[in-house]
Formats: C-alpha cells, structure tokens, sequence
C-alpha cells in the first residue's frame, strides 16, 4: 500500500491499528485495516524505511496517526546496511 491509499484509508476511519516495526538497523510501518494487515510501499513499490524512530514519528504526525505501536524485537542499530 502506497502512502495515498493509507491517507485515504486513513481517512475514512478504516485503519484500526498502526505498527512501527524495526528489522535490523531499520523501521518500517505496517496498517491494520479492517480485514488485514499490509505494509507501507513507496510509488516504486519498494517497502518504506526509515532509519531513525523520529522521522517515522514525523511521517506518521503528518498523515493525522497519534498513536502507533512499537516492536524492537528485532533491531539491531548497529547493523551495517545492505546496498541492494
């Protein structure tokens, strides 16, 4: 899901719970509508990372979310980034 279609799901009260996922050195979201759960893509259909928790925070601020769950499970900040 591209960050459009999570605005307009967003906005029409059908995103029930949102997630902050680490995965190595970085964070990636992922919406809980009303039948599944999906990740967050860029246009390019690549999934959407950031590598610091306050630029997701700001993203997140910017699309109306005010609360979002956290799991670190499974990061590891010090892990050195693929170049794929």
């Amino acid at each position: 899901m591209d960050e459009r279609t999570l605005r307009a799901l967003i906005d029409a009260g059908a995103v029930k719970k949102i997630r902050i996922i680490a995965n190595g050195r970085a964070f990636y979201i992922e919406a809980e509508h009303l039948t599944s759960s999906v990740t967050v893509h860029t246009t390019a259909g690549k999934l959407k990372t950031w590598i610091s928790l306050d630029a997701v925070a700001r993203w997140l601020k910017n699309l109306g979310i005010g609360k979002a769950q956290l799991e670190l499970a499974k990061w590891q900040p010090d892990q050195k980034g693929l170049e794929l």
